[in-house]
């Protein structure tokens, strides 16, 4: 799913590629993308797009008659397989994945969806007030203060993978650069937030301040003929996510990971475990009491268990 960086760079060349363009048609591929009724999507034709946001992971453009007012926003979620694209006026949507053309004068703004599940999704609404009902009100990572963060941080006693992934908690943040920063602040991904150490929160803080800067100028320094057309949640650049069983850029350890649902976490057992290996619930299940507790009984184990 396009997180904070991905989304932060998106809705900057939105801005630079369409802003102040005048939005000659709507075509819509799939009725189910519109989860609003009033008012109609087709009410942004004829307006010009004035204002490009970020709610979370969701952009939000802003349209109106004149530069005066934005009368009107159409909020948009890729989720995880959706994605934005520019292309010449008037460009055929692509064939099954091709959900949202929005044509103006010189440029067409389509939005793709891979797969058959139809996760994205799009919201129409008349004011700034009613697009921030889809804010789940987690602070802004890389505007907060320090004791705005740690106080979302200890708000509840969940783990900090959990943690760094709640909109409500920390807004922006998904499963691939919570990976990249829990790894940077050399901290378990189950270790409990109320927990922590003012040390650790203060190494979280930064690290998280870090990691999603450092990103951002990567993926701007991505573009494409102006625009951002490769969006991944696995990068050759991250440290961990991504990198099960090969070894850690630091210390050389073979990336873990722990197995939940259809997401996984990935972290090194010897920079943010301490050594300790966390139970995977596929393998661990499998190996049941051979499971290993410790990297280095791990690595001892050699290829049969780095196989598995």
């Amino acid at each position: 799913m396009p997180e904070l960086p991905d989304i932060t760079v998106y809705a900057e060349c939105i801005e630079r590629n369409f802003g102040g363009t005048r939005l000659h048609g709507v075509r819509l591929s799939s009725p189910f993308l519109v989860r609003t009724h009033t008012p109609s999507i087709s009410e942004l034709q004829g307006k010009c797009l004035l204002a490009v946001r970020r709610i979370g992971k969701r952009i939000a453009l802003g349209f109106g008659e004149n530069a005066a007012e934005v009368s009107t926003w159409c909020v948009i979620h890729l989720m995880i397989a959706g994605r934005l694209h520019q292309r010449p006026a008037g460009t055929r949507l692509v064939p099954r994945r091709g959900l949202l053309g929005l044509d103006f004068q010189n440029r067409t703004l389509e939005l793709t969806e891979a797969g058959t599940q139809r996760r994205a999704s799009v919201h129409v609404f008349r004011s700034w007030s009613d697009a921030l009902s889809l804010d789940r009100r987690g602070v802004e990572p890389l505007l907060c203060s320090y004791e705005e963060f740690e106080q979302a941080v200890r708000r509840e006693n969940h783990t900090l993978k959990r943690v760094l992934c709640d909109p409500a908690l920390i807004s922006g943040v998904g499963n691939a650069y919570s990976d990249e920063i829990l790894f940077w602040s050399e901290l378990s991904p189950v270790m409990r937030s109320q927990s922590l150490s003012a040390e650790q929160v203060q190494r979280l803080f930064v690290a998280t301040r870090h990691t999603l800067k450092a990103w951002t100028n990567l993926v701007r320094g991505q573009l494409k003929d102006g625009f951002l057309e490769h969006v991944t949640a696995f990068r050759p650049e991250m440290a961990v996510h991504g990198r099960y069983k090969l070894p850690c850029t630091q210390c050389g350890t073979r990336i873990a990971r722990i197995v939940y649902a259809t997401n996984e976490t990935n972290y090194c057992p010897r920079c943010q475990t301490g050594g300790k290996l966390l139970a995977d619930r596929a393998l661990s299940r499998l190996l049941r009491g051979d499971w290993p507790k410790h990297i280095d009984e791990w690595e001892e184990r050699g290829p049969a268990l780095h196989s598995s």
